[in-house]
């Protein structure tokens, strides 16, 4: 019963013996770490994280004294060689003799905290510019029917066939202007919700990259086979990850011909995993990783507003889009990028993951 109760804790849980070997960790320590407790059971610490040799002196000294303690700001590398920073308490477990028989350590991410706070301003930022988008659409899309109508009334009026060409001018310019504000709205159908299978989204959109790359870029797969379904709408999660690929596609092929051009598509599936302000059980991870020349940090922050593009022919539309479409999946997309290196995860829930 304790087991299963720490199973479902959002506070990453590991215990060592004696010698510091790992007896035991919980899911949200899996996920943490990037590692399988079934594949570190029984191994020496450094198979889930390094610390410096002080902070190991440390663990061994509470063994001996018994004593608890936390450490704040530590800084541990996975074995991944990721870095991450996290607070964690340490507290010895006695054992039938009154001695130190294990420790019990528990982890708390520093960073996770601030980027559940930077998803809950994207998202609020988010939605205020999605009402502000309707208000001004609406304030357009009402004089710009009645320019369009006067401008065919007066079209049937006059003969000259050049002066009707004026009037054609301004037939198509409103057109093309209302077909903005509707692109702006997003996706106009109601999402049509359905279990599928987040690789058949995924391939659909590597084989239309490679179409329109000319093969130009290497695609990497790096899939998880075992994620469940999610219940989605398949067109428009198409949409969405198209969007997202085609930017970093966009961006790579602008880049010299001597660089080796290519996008990692990679699927992993996290435990209680929290987006916004609401812990989900089971997430799909989605990452798009280019290796082209990064995003302008003066835009980073703004990367999701409409009208926002780090490209002088870029309409600043497509990821805004996808961000309407993942949002309406109870998911977001979030942005880390620097040169070389820019990595767009779309993180989707895989328990009701659709708005009902």
């Amino acid at each position: 019963m304790y087991s299963l109760l720490i199973d479902h804790l959002s506070t990453a849980v590991l215990q060592l013996n004696r010698e510091l070997c790992i007896e035991y960790l919980n899911p949200s320590a899996e996920m943490m770490l990037e590692v399988s407790r079934r594949r570190i059971y029984g191994q020496d610490l450094a198979a889930a994280f390094n610390e410096d040799d002080e902070s190991r002196h440390a663990l061994l000294a509470a063994i001996q004294s018994g004593h608890a303690f936390t450490k704040r700001e530590a800084e541990v590398t996975l074995t991944t060689g990721k870095m991450i920073l996290c607070d964690y308490n340490v507290t010895p477990v006695m054992g039938a003799l009154n001695n130190t028989d294990s420790l019990l350590i528990e982890l708390h991410p520093r960073d996770r905290m601030k980027r559940i706070s930077q998803e809950d301003e994207l998202i609020a930022n988010h939605q205020t510019s999605k009402e502000l988008i309707r208000g001004l659409a609406h304030e357009i899309k009402n004089p710009l029917g009645g320019i369009r109508g006067a401008a065919q009334l007066i079209s049937r009026v006059f003969n000259d066939e050049g002066l009707k060409d004026y009037t054609q001018v301004i037939i198509e310019e409103s057109d093309r202007l209302r077909d903005l504000v509707d692109r702006l709205l997003g996706p106009r159908q109601l999402p049509q919700y359905k279990p599928l299978n987040i690789h058949r989204v995924i391939e659909r959109v590597n084989q239309l990259i490679s179409v329109e790359s000319e093969d130009q870029i290497k695609l990497i797969r790096d899939y998880d086979p075992s994620i469940p379904d999610i219940i989605g709408d398949e067109a428009q999660l198409i949409q969405a990850v198209l969007n997202v690929m085609r930017n970093a596609m966009q961006a790579l092929i602008q880049q010299p011909d001597n660089l080796q051009k290519q996008i990692t598509v990679s699927t992993r599936t996290l435990r209680q995993f929290t987006i916004g302000a609401k812990r989900h059980r089971l997430v799909c991870r989605l990452s798009i990783v280019d290796n082209g020349p990064g995003i302008p940090e003066n835009i980073l922050k703004t990367l999701f507003y409409p009208m926002v593009s780090g490209r002088a022919d870029g309409t600043g539309l497509g990821l805004s889009i996808a961000q309407s479409v993942i949002h309406q999946h109870n998911g977001i997309i979030e942005c880390n990028s620097q040169p070389q290196r820019t990595e767009f995860n779309i993180l989707i829930p895989i328990e009701n993951s659709a708005v009902g």
